[in-house]
C-alpha cells in the first residue's frame, strides 16, 4: 500500500481534476452530512460518494485513539453504535489514556505496528511529516476531494484551513478539527468570584492585584470550613500555566509556538528577558504557595476534579463543564495587565484547531471508506451525532439547535457518551452543535477576552520534508531543555542566577538557527 500511494499521486492528480471539472463543490456541510435518506452513489471502489451505507458490505476498521479521563469506553458511545448500522463501517478502537499517550503513539510508529487510521491522535506538524515521509501515514488531498465533500466545502469556505495543514510538497497526511466558534478556540480565566465577594476583593486588573487575590485566597478561609484546603490558582500539569500567563508578559504563541512577530520580525522568546519575569513570577505563585505544588505532578482527572471542588480560586479551561454543579461560585475575567501594561489573550487557536485530529496509515485496506466515515463528522448532522447522541434518548433540538435532555446534561454522565469530550475529536464545532460547551456564561467569559485576543493568529507552518526534519531535531533539543529548565525555575530548583547560563544553552542548542527557519516560513506566509 506505501508504495502504491507514492507512485500514483501524479494519475491520482490528474483524475481528480478531471473529477472536480464536472463536479459542484459538494453537499453543504452546514445542514446535509450525506442524508441518511439520500440514495448511495457508489464509486469505481465500491465506496458510495453521498448517502449511506458507505459500503454495501460490512468492513472493519482498526483506529488507535484517545480517550480522556471523563470519557467511557468509545464502543458504548451512542455515535459510534448508530454510525456503525448507518455506514456498514465496523470500527474497533485502541484506546490509550490522555496520561501517556504520547508516548504510546510515538511507540505505535516507532515499532511499525500500526492500526488502520488514528482518532483524536493530536499529530503535530513535524509528526504528519515525519511520519507521511516515511509513508507510514498516506497522502490525504485526493481522498478529501472525492471522498470528503463536508470537509472540503469547509476548506474552501475557510481557506487558511488547506493552508494550514498542507506541506510543500502538496500533501495533507492529517486533517484537523475545524471549529468555527471563536469561543472554542481559547481557554477562560476563571476566578471564584464567590470568594471574591466574601473577602470583599474586586476582580483583578493586573497580575499585582491577582497576586494580592491570590494571597486572600490562601490565608482568609474563603470557603468557611475552617481548614486549609484552598487551592488559589491552578491548571494543568507541566507548563500549562505559561502558555496561560504568556500574554500578560508581552509574550504571544504564534506560529504554533513560543514566538512574538513585531514588524513582520520573528522571535522566539524562549531566552528573553520578559520570559524570566514571568517565570520569576510564577516562581514566586509556587514558593507561596498560592500555585499549585501539585502542578507538575497531578493528572488531569485531578485537574478536573479540583474545578468541580469548588476549592479553586483561579484556573483556566475552555468551557464551565467540569463545574456545572457549582457554576455560580465562578465568572470568566480578562488577561491580568503584567508589569508592563501587556494585556495579551495569547492562548488562542486558529480555525484548524486540532491540527492532526485524524490520520489514514498505509495499512489501511479501505481508504476511500475510511475518508467518507470521518468526513460525516464535519458536517452539522455528524457533529450533532457525535456530541450528542441521540434525538429524544440524549438531547431535543430547540430552535433546530440540540441541546442535552437534563439527565445528560449532569457533567458526570455527559462525557461518557461522546468523544468530543475531552478535546481533539476530529469534527466541526460550530455555534449549532456547541450549546452544552457555550452557554451563556462561557459567552460573558469570552467577551472578557475578545478585546485582547491577537489580531492575526498565525498557525504553525507545513514545512518541505528537509526542514521539517531539521526542525524536529532542533526542537527535539530545545524544547526538552526548556521545558525541564522551566519547571525547575518555577519551582524553585535553579536559581535565577543561572539565567545567563540557560540562554547561552539554549543559543548553543541552535535557537537562533530555528528562530531564521520559522522567519522564513513567516515570509512566506506573506509573499
Amino acid at each position: 500500500m506505501r508504495k502504491h500511494w507514492k507512485s500514483s499521486a501524479v494519475s491520482i492528480a490528474i483524475a481528480t481534476s478531471l473529477v472536480m471539472a464536472g463536479c459542484s463543490s459538494g453537499s453543504d456541510s452546514k445542514n446535509k452530512g450525506n442524508d441518511a435518506s439520500s440514495p448511495p452513489s457508489a464509486s469505481p471502489s465500491g465506496v458510495s460518494a453521498s448517502g449511506f451505507p458507505i459500503v454495501p458490505e460490512t468492513i472493519k476498521l482498526k483506529m488507535f485513539t484517545r480517550i480522556a479521563p471523563v470519557n467511557g469506553p468509545f464502543k458504548d458511545m451512542p455515535v459510534f453504535q448508530d454510525y456503525e448500522k448507518l455506514s456498514n463501517i465496523q470500527v474497533e478502537f485502541i484506546e490509550a489514556p490522555t496520561d501517556g499517550f504520547a508516548e504510546k503513539k510515538n511507540l505505535l510508529f516507532a515499532s511499525n505496528e500500526l492500526p488502520d487510521a488514528i482518532y483524536r491522535s493530536g499529530l503535530s506538524p513535524l509528526e504528519a511529516i515525519r511520519y507521511g515521509a516515511a509513508g507510514q501515514l498516506i497522502p490525504l488531498e485526493d481522498l478529501i476531494d472525492q471522498y470528503a465533500p463536508n470537509l472540503k466545502t469547509l476548506m474552501e469556505q475557510y481557506p487558511e484551513i488547506r493552508a494550514g495543514i498542507t506541506t510543500p510538497e502538496g500533501h495533507i497526511y492529517a486533517i484537523p478539527g475545524i471549529v468555527t466558534l471563536a469561543a472554542a478556540r481559547t481557554d477562560k480565566k476563571w476566578i471564584n468570584k464567590a470568594w471574591l465577594e466574601k473577602l470583599g476583593l474586586t476582580t483583578p486588573e493586573t497580575t499585582e492585584e491577582l497576586y494580592e487575590a491570590l494571597i486572600a485566597f490562601r490565608d482568609q478561609d474563603p470557603n468557611g470550613n475552617g481548614l486549609k484546603d484552598e487551592i488559589p490558582m491552578t491548571a494543568r500539569a507541566g507548563l500549562v500555566v505559561v502558555n496561560m500567563m504568556s500574554g500578560s508578559f508581552g509574550l504571544d504563541q504564534q506560529l504554533g509556538y513560543n514566538i512574538n512577530i513585531d514588524n513582520d520580525q520573528v522571535q522566539i522568546w524562549m531566552g528573553d528577558e520578559r520570559n524570566k519575569e514571568m517565570l520569576m513570577y510564577l516562581n514566586r505563585l509556587y514558593k507561596e504557595k498560592l500555585l499549585d505544588p501539585e502542578l507538575f505532578s497531578h493528572k488531569e482527572a485531578d485537574f478536573l476534579a479540583k474545578q468541580g471542588s469548588g476549592k479553586a480560586g483561579f484556573f483556566f479551561d475552555q468551557t464551565n463543564n467540569n463545574f456545572l454543579p457549582i457554576q455560580d461560585q465562578y465568572e470568566g475575567i480578562a488577561p491580568p495587565a503584567g508589569p508592563h501594561g501587556d494585556r495579551l489573550q495569547a492562548q488562542t487557536a486558529p480555525i484548524a484547531r486540532d491540527f492532526g485530529a485524524f490520520a489514514i496509515t498505509d495499512v489501511n485496506k479501505h481508504p476511500e471508506a475510511t475518508m467518507r466515515w470521518i468526513d460525516y463528522f464535519y458536517s452539522d448532522e455528524g457533529s450533532t451525532l457525535l456530541r450528542f447522541g441521540r434525538e429524544g434518548e440524549h438531547y431535543v433540538l430547540k430552535d433546530g439547535i440540540p441541546y442535552y435532555t437534563e439527565e445528560y446534561a449532569k457533567a458526570e454522565n455527559q462525557p461518557k457518551i461522546t468523544p468530543y469530550a475531552g478535546g481533539g475529536a476530529p469534527h466541526i464545532i460550530s455555534d449549532r452543535v456547541a450549546s452544552y460547551i457555550n452557554p451563556p456564561q462561557v459567552q460573558e467569559a469570552q467577551k472578557q477576552l475578545d478585546p485582547y485576543m491577537p489580531k492575526v493568529k498565525y498557525g504553525a507552518p507545513m514545512f518541505d520534508e528537509e526542514t521539517a526534519q531539521r526542525v524536529n531535531i532542533l526542537r527535539n533539543d530545545i524544547d526538552k531543555y526548556y521545558e525541564e529548565q522551566s519547571t525547575k525555575f518555577i519551582a524553585g530548583a535553579l536559581s535565577f542566577d543561572k539565567w545567563d547560563e540557560f540562554r547561552s544553552t539554549l543559543n548553543k542548542m541552535g535557537i537562533e538557527e530555528l528562530q531564521r527557519i520559522y522567519q522564513e516560513a513567516y515570509d512566506k506566509t506573506k509573499s
